[in-house]
C-alpha cells in the first residue's frame, strides 16, 4: 500500500501521541530529530507540545505520511517569522519509522514537502542535518545542496561534537 501523505490533519489527542511515539521510536534508532537516544515519551512531550503549537496556532504546516491508519512519516514545515525570510521554509524533524526504512517513505515524503513548497510559492527550502548521521548523500540526491556547516556546533555528550550542516533546495528552478 502505498504512503499517503495529509497536509495539517486534525491533530486529536490520538494523533499526537502517535506523532511522540514515532518520535521516540526514530531518536532511539539513531534518528537526529532533536534528542540524543535514549529518550522517553515523556523527555519528547514538551517539545512535542511546543512544535504542535506552531501548527494548531502558528504559521507552521505538518505534513504526516500514513500506511493505512498507521503514522509512518512526517515533517514540519517551520515559518521563519521573519519578514526577509517569508518567501522560503526550514523542514524540521524529518521522520520515517525505523521498520519501514529502506521502502521509499523518506523521499516520498521529501518530494511531498517540495510538491507543497512549489504550491506555496516558496522560493527555497531548508533542512539541517546532523554530521555523523550519514544523511547528507539522501538530501542530496533529492536536490539539496550544503550551503552551510557548523563545525562542532551540536555536543551530543562530553566530547561527541557534530557538525550542523544547512541544505538548501531552490524550488525557482
Amino acid at each position: 500500500m502505498p504512503v499517503e501523505f495529509v497536509l495539517d490533519p486534525d491533530l486529536t489527542d490520538d494523533l499526537r501521541a502517535r506523532i511522540v511515539t514515532l518520535w521516540v521510536e526514530v531518536t532511539n534508532a539513531g534518528g537526529a530529530v532533536g534528542f540524543v537516544a535514549p529518550v522517553t515519551a515523556e523527555e519528547v512531550w514538551p517539545v512535542a507540545e511546543a512544535t504542535f503549537a506552531g501548527v494548531t496556532d502558528g504559521p507552521d504546516r505538518l505534513l504526516v505520511g500514513l500506511d493505512g491508519d498507521e503514522v509512518v512519516a512526517l515533517l514540519f514545515v517551520v515559518d521563519n517569522r521573519f519578514a526577509l525570510k517569508d518567501h522560503w521554509r526550514v523542514l524540521k524533524r524529518v521522520m520515517v519509522t525505523p521498520k519501514a526504512q529502506g521502502k521509499g517513505y523518506g523521499a516520498a515524503l521529501m518530494r511531498a514537502a517540495e510538491a507543497l513548497g512549489r504550491e506555496l510559492g516558496l522560493a527555497a527550502l531548508q533542512v539541517t542535518v546532523r554530521g555523523g548521521a550519514g544523511i547528507e548523500d539522501f538530501y542530496a540526491k533529492l536536490g539539496y545542496r550544503e550551503v552551510g556547516r557548523l563545525p562542532g556546533a551540536l555536543r551530543l555528550r562530553p566530547g561527541d561534537d557534530r557538525d550542523e550542516t544547512y541544505m538548501w533546495l531552490d524550488l525557482s528552478r
